[in-house]
């Protein structure tokens, strides 16, 4: 009797425990299960602002223009008006040549002339006397029509020889050599004493201001080159200095798959010396209240760009963007309205739908 007794407590304690183990399975089973992690995250609201499209290239500062000084006549150096280096005004004496010979030819041209002028003289009065005798009849008209002729004669010398004079009067200007233009000259070299050609340079005169800013920018800007020329001037910066575009070549260099570009700059305190190098900005246009996110929240599929927006309920949904102008770290995008939320660090652990963390920015 005490055995069956045993018997039957032991059979009821295993089907509790059964019981115990089967309810507990059928708790866990029913169960929802755990949220996953909220991913941490940095977030940043986008800037809407006006965003200047620039191009940027290294450019080299060049003077607008650079005249070589040359003699005009084969002659000896009298006197260097000038020093090296110094700047000069358009029409500022140079230098002055010889000028025996060209005075004594002009004074020879001009006796010539003051010779024609009188023997003119002389046949004009001879001529209206012949008019008054044929008048009367006392000579004949032959002789009245080689005093014309000879009157016409003269008169033709004369304009000959005027002519001569300006000529001489003209070779006798060279001997004095002026500024072609506003600017500074170089190195000078030669003296008083020294004989020059026409082949002999004497000075070189570059303008500085406006001077010139060169450049090239790649083919792809040519378009839009073109495009902010035609809405009036363009926008160029060099050194902290405000200038305009100046110049587009014709054609681009198909080598190098570029094109040659100027600007001009006021230079008024010689701040841009020629052969300098300058870093060149040209505002071609200005994206006018674009949306402005940092690049670093953009991420590149083969659908195409997209950013991780975070909504009210913390989770993340896909915005699809499209990049108009990238500036540095930044990057100005259609596709977002401005006010949104969206993450710039942690995307790589994002997908559609996950909750973040507190975002920072």
């Amino acid at each position: 009797m005490n055995r069956q007794h045993a018997m039957a407590m032991l059979c009821g304690a295993l089907a509790v425990a059964g019981a115990a183990r089967y309810w507990s399975t059928s708790a866990r089973a029913e169960a929802p299960p755990p949220s996953p992690p909220a991913v941490v995250v940095n977030t940043v609201v986008p800037v809407v602002r006006d965003v200047p499209v620039v191009l940027r290239a290294t450019g080299t500062v060049t003077p607008t223009s650079v005249v070589d000084v040359h003699a005009q006549t084969t002659s000896t150096v009298k006197q260097v008006h000038i020093r090296e280096g110094q700047f000069v005004k358009e029409g500022q004496l140079l230098f002055s040549l010889d000028d025996r010979a060209g005075r004594a030819n002009v004074e020879r041209a001009q006796a010539q002339v003051m010779r024609d002028e009188a023997a003119l003289a002389g046949l004009e009065q001879r001529y209206r006397r012949s008019v008054e005798l044929l008048d009367q009849q006392f000579i004949a008209v032959t002789a009245v029509d080689t005093l014309r002729s000879e009157v016409d004669a003269a008169r033709a010398l004369l304009r000959a020889d005027r002519a001569a004079l300006r000529a001489v009067q003209v070779d006798s200007g060279y001997s004095t050599i002026r500024a072609p233009m506003a600017g500074r000259v170089g190195a000078v070299d030669v003296y008083p004493g020294s004989l020059v050609q026409v082949s002999t340079k004497l000075v070189t005169v570059a303008r500085l201001d406006p001077i010139a800013v060169a450049f090239t920018l790649p083919e792809s800007n040519v378009g839009e080159l073109l495009a902010a020329q035609r809405r009036g001037a363009v926008a160029v910066e060099a050194n902290r200095r405000s200038g305009t575009l100046s110049f587009i070549d014709n054609s681009v260099d198909p080598v190098a798959g570029s094109i040659k570009v100027k600007a001009s700059f006021d230079n008024g305190d010689a701040a841009l010396w020629p052969g300098q190098y300058v870093d060149a900005r040209v505002t071609v246009r200005t994206l006018r209240g674009a949306v402005v996110i940092p690049q670093a929240a953009i991420v590149a599929s083969p659908a195409g760009a997209f950013v991780y927006a975070v909504g009210q309920d913390r989770t993340v949904r896909q915005v699809p963007v499209t990049r108009l102008h990238v500036f540095g770290a930044s990057a100005a995008v259609t596709g977002l309205a401005g006010g949104e939320t969206i993450v710039t660090e942690g995307k790589q652990n994002l997908k559609p739908g996950a909750r973040i963390e507190a975002g920072k920015g």
